[in-house]
């Protein structure tokens, strides 16, 4: 067995410690963007009048919504604009779209409920914000 130089043994093992750091590299950021893209952090429900649902988008197509949480004015010196919320819905729920659609039109008063995840991808929607499902509350309609 031919012994190796020393140049070629360093740059053996130079190799051999940057393949190493790419690869924990790659799985990091795997891991990152699946804990970014479906881990949620935070759900909870938002009761108020649907103002808008529309599909909006050049390249990607979202579903987005804003809904009026109507406290009027319990947040001191907060605008009522300020009081609205926007949120996303998920492409795959075409039912929940419908509903949404229908309670914007109705003017009902409706309990939201959402998750919130850790980061916006543009295909996903513009918020972090989702809603997840919308019940209508009895004896609101109008």
């Amino acid at each position: 067995m031919e012994e190796q130089s020393f140049g070629t043994r360093l740059k053996n093992k130079t190799m051999k410690i940057i393949r190493k750091i790419l690869l924990w590299t790659a799985a990091l950021g795997i891991v990152a963007f699946t804990i970014m893209y479906f881990v949620s952090y935070e759900d909870g429900v938002m009761a108020g009048k649907i103002l808008r649902i529309s599909n909006k988008g050049v390249i990607f197509k979202t579903y987005e919504g804003k809904i009026n949480l109507e406290t009027f004015g319990a947040l001191k010196g907060a605008h009522p604009i300020a009081e609205s919320f926007d949120f996303s819905i998920e492409k795959g729920n075409p039912e929940l779209i419908k509903d949404l659609e229908q309670v914007a039109l109705s003017g009902e008063r409706v309990n939201l409920q959402f998750v919130k995840y850790y980061f916006a991808f543009p295909w996903r929607g513009d918020t972090k914000y989702f809603a997840t499902k919308v019940e209508r509350l009895e004896g609101t309609q109008k």
